[in-house]
């Protein structure tokens, strides 16, 4: 378990939070987001326009353009949606014609701007670097397959933890931030989901520290087969997983984190020729519903910190929550 300092239990104050035996029910989530794609299909060819993220939440993102208008912007339908504040619903739009691409201004609240002036149309060239507001930069190129080779596997490495798979902890910290946000905006909510590996230690201990690596993999994997389409999965450090878990209400987050500690538990990894290694979790659950006005990231970890400890302090293999 990590070592961060955590808070002390108070004797009978958790017992009405935990719960060891499994809670029915499925968890009722929504379709898939399709309004947060990251990218839109494109043709197969051997020079497509892009453009990237350079700034501020989703930094690294990279969209391919194809033949036809692209809206930017904040609102629902925005074909490339940034999660800005500053950014207008409908801030800009980029078309395509016989002479390129041009980024056209759609009245933004707080402009949009090339090479730093601020433009209502201007073509682009690649290479350009277009600002949506104080905050959001962005760059056109015209990218051939290697060069969006490269950008994809640099993006990949800079989210994703190289044992596991799962995303990493800077990840989920930009993305909290995001959903939080977007949460208190349109009225959705939001839930966190904090795992510890009970025991780990005893895995490195006795089979050494491949086969604990091989146990990481595993339950990340079948962490990942758990859970519903639009969470997401990040590795928090050491033995410590985190789930964000969207438009789940506090008893939707509860039930997944049964679902999660059960699938681990029934978890049997090869670590040599005659031996499996099990491990179960323990889970500290929290929404953002509980963490005041306006509700905070910070916060809202926090809490699911707590129940995380409260959950090992009261025999571990258990999922904590309030009420």
């Amino acid at each position: 378990m990590s070592h961060r300092s955590r808070p002390q239990a108070r004797p009978g104050a958790f017992e009405r939070e935990c719960a060891t035996e499994p809670v029915l029910g499925s968890v009722a989530g929504p379709e898939p987001d399709t309004e947060r794609a990251l990218s839109i299909p494109v043709p197969e060819l051997d020079a497509r326009a892009t453009i990237t993220v350079l700034s501020g939440v989703g930094a690294g993102r990279v969209m391919a353009l194809r033949d036809h208008d692209v809206l930017l912007g904040r609102a629902t339908d925005a074909h490339f949606r940034l999660d800005d504040m500053a950014v207008s619903r409908s801030h800009a739009r980029i078309t395509f014609d016989s002479g390129g691409y041009v980024l056209h201004d759609l009245g933004s609240t707080n402009g949009t701007f090339l090479h730093g002036q601020r433009v209502e149309h201007a073509r682009l060239e690649s290479g350009d670097r277009f600002q949506l507001g104080p905050r959001a930069l962005l760059r056109f190129s015209i990218a051939d397959r290697l060069e969006r080779e490269l950008l994809a596997n640099l993006l990949e490495s800079s989210t994703r933890d190289a044992l596991t798979g799962a995303f990493n902890r800077g990840f989920f910290e930009q993305r909290l931030e995001s959903e939080i946000a977007y949460a208190r905006r349109h009225g959705t909510k939001v839930a966190v989901l904090l795992l510890d590996l009970d025991d780990f230690k005893s895995v490195n201990d006795t089979y050494g520290h491949a086969a604990g690596d091989a146990v990481l993999r595993a339950v990340a994997e079948q962490i990942l087969g758990t859970l519903r389409v639009e969470d997401l999965l990040a590795r928090y450090g050491g033995e410590e997983f985190v789930v964000l878990a969207r438009a789940a209400s506090h008893l939707d987050a509860l039930r997944l984190a049964e679902r999660v500690r059960l699938a681990v538990a029934a978890l049997q990894v090869p670590v040599s020729e005659d031996a499996h290694a099990s491990v179960t979790v323990s889970i500290g659950v929290a929404s953002q519903s509980e963490c005041g006005d306006p509700p905070t990231a910070a916060r809202l970890v926090q809490l699911a910190d707590e129940r995380l400890y409260r959950a090992k302090a009261e025999g571990r293999n258990r999922t904590c929550m309030a009420g």
